[in-house]
């Protein structure tokens, strides 16, 4: 293989849905999973001591799922970290996001459409259920609407390429190799955007995207 395997943990308190999520990861042939677990203390632990690229975390797990994802981006080991859960309240998801989770996924999806959104969160991209992202958008409307518009009106031409391809999914290392940009280069027009639009994380930049472009 040219391409080294993600490093993942799973923690969910459900043994047997964890090991179906462990196998699917595994089956792929894109992951590796280097620990799993139940409760908050392992997540933690686990992200601390094997320095995952990806943690899957439930949400409702003992001790908290959103407390172990803000100690895991807390500790700046750069591990990206996803919610799987059954939980569509609209508190848990943008808690989730303002602590800087990279995906927030109902536990309906798919396997194969898993794999392809870990994938993805792993090289830098973003992902919320469909279901669940006009929610988000909503929840955005505190900010106005004209400003938003101003906003994407000051992007530079490139940075408008580099929205428009974070709206649709792609993650750092797709969108270079789209553009032909270094992945630091495009973090760094993230980075700008992200001011530019008054958005907190990725996610909302996407979704605004979407909601201004549709």
């Amino acid at each position: 293989m040219t391409d080294k395997k993600i490093r993942a943990i799973v923690v969910d308190d459900h043994p047997l849905y964890r090991d179906g999520v462990v196998r699917t990861l595994e089956d792929s042939g894109l992951f590796d999973v280097v620990g799993t677990g139940e409760n908050c203390s392992s997540a933690i632990q686990m992200a601390k001591e094997l320095k995952p690229d990806v943690a899957l975390l439930d949400i409702s797990m003992p001790g908290n799922g959103l407390v172990a994802l803000e100690k895991i981006m807390a500790a700046e080991h750069d591990t990206k970290v996803t919610m799987l859960t059954v939980s569509e309240n609209d508190d848990d998801v943008l808690k989730a996001l303002n602590k800087g989770a990279s995906g927030y996924v109902l536990k309906g999806v798919g396997g194969r459409e898993l794999v392809d959104i870990l994938a993805s969160v792993a090289n830098g991209g973003s992902y919320v259920s469909p279901a669940l992202a006009a929610r988000v958008m909503v929840a955005m409307q505190d900010v106005d609407k004209n400003a938003q518009r101003s906003g994407v009106a000051s992007l530079t031409k490139r940075e408008e390429q580099v929205l428009r391809l974070v709206s649709k999914g792609n993650s750092n290392k797709e969108i270079g190799r789209e553009l032909d940009l270094q992945e630091k280069t495009v973090k760094h027009h993230m980075t700008s955007i992200l001011s530019k639009l008054n958005v907190r994380n990725r996610v909302e930049a996407a979704v605004l995207a979407k909601d201004l472009w549709s």
